[in-house]
């Protein structure tokens, strides 16, 4: 079973995090334009049922990363709303 590569997402992320943001940074984050471009196409292409494999991976791991971000958004807003 081959392990898939990181997408462009999660090193965009990972840039993001190791520069040490603020919470509020954190709260505020979105993707490059060039990132939500390709999002936009992939959900596009699968709304039309016309990825390719490598597409549709490529998609969940946007998706997955979405999520990451959002959970760690809410933790922020809740560290925030503690202090």
């Amino acid at each position: 079973m081959a392990v898939a590569q990181p997408s462009v997402m999660f090193y965009e992320i990972l840039d993001f995090l190791a520069s040490l943001p603020t919470p509020e940074q954190i709260i505020a984050f979105k993707p490059s334009e060039t990132l939500d471009q390709r999002l936009y196409y992939l959900l596009d292409q699968n709304q039309h049922d016309a990825l390719t494999d490598e597409e549709r991976s490529e998609l969940d791991e946007f998706l997955r990363m979405n999520h990451f971000m959002n959970m760690l958004k809410i933790r922020m807003r809740e560290k925030l709303a503690a202090s």
